[in-house]
């Protein structure tokens, strides 16, 4: 692997971490989005799962489902899943809040973050991976020799269609995707848009408050990570 940003832990409250990273996949950009919300640059090991190299046995010894991202600490630690770290990262640095300050706030929030999700990340992923010539034979995240069927690749851009519909319903009455201010659910949402853009379904021309939207969060420099 790669290591990239600083050749250092950086300190944190006693706590050292580094993150095994993907550039190119929208689950470990939202977690580097994350922590640049939070003013933290941590080290950076770089995990090609284009090349296959999360399925290599070198990885699968950090994260034995072959998924990225995880966050290490210094005492051995490891957390995977996304909103894990991110979590682990807000209890721990809690400012600027980014995931709720009481309990309804905190619903609420998890609520529309979960919905870029299952609504607009899972679609968008069920497309590429059924389409993009070297995941053929990783029909699945994680694993090996599960074939792609381009029928699937033509329901997850369906899907991404009514994430788009329902993004743009929700941004005509909000500013931002959970409320009146940016929090992780707009992270998401950020990272679903760029990688169905990538994946050649780009926001339709017509939804103007999602345009708007996306100018804004996509200003903030933590997008450029």
């Amino acid at each position: 692997f790669s290591q990239t940003s600083n050749p250092y832990f950086r300190s944190w409250k006693g706590i050292t971490m580094k993150l095994y990273d993907c550039q190119a996949a929208p689950n470990p950009r939202r977690v580097r989005v994350f922590l640049a919300e939070k003013g933290l640059d941590i080290p950076k090991i770089e995990v090609s799962i284009i090349d296959g190299d999360n399925l290599k046995s070198e990885y699968l010894k950090v994260n034995p489902r072959g998924l990225l991202p995880v966050l290490e600490l210094d005492d051995g630690n490891l957390i995977d899943e996304t909103i894990a770290i991110c979590r682990y990262i807000e209890e721990t640095h809690p400012e600027p809040n980014l995931m709720g300050r009481d309990a309804l706030e905190k619903a609420q929030i998890e609520s529309w973050q979960r919905r870029m999700e299952f609504d607009g990340l899972n679609p968008t992923g069920e497309m590429f991976r059924n389409s993009f010539e070297a995941f053929k034979n990783r029909g699945l995240p994680g694993l090996q020799n599960v074939k792609a069927i381009p029928e699937l690749a033509s329901r997850g851009k369906a899907g991404v269609n009514r994430f788009y519909e329902r993004l743009e319903a929700r941004l005509a009455d909000s500013p931002y995707v959970a409320g009146d201010r940016f929090t992780i659910a707009d992270i998401t949402g950020l990272c679903v848009v760029d990688f169905a853009s990538f994946a050649k379904v780009n926001i339709p021309e017509n939804n103007s408050h999602t345009r708007r939207w996306h100018d804004d969060v996509s200003s903030r420099p933590s997008a450029s990570v």
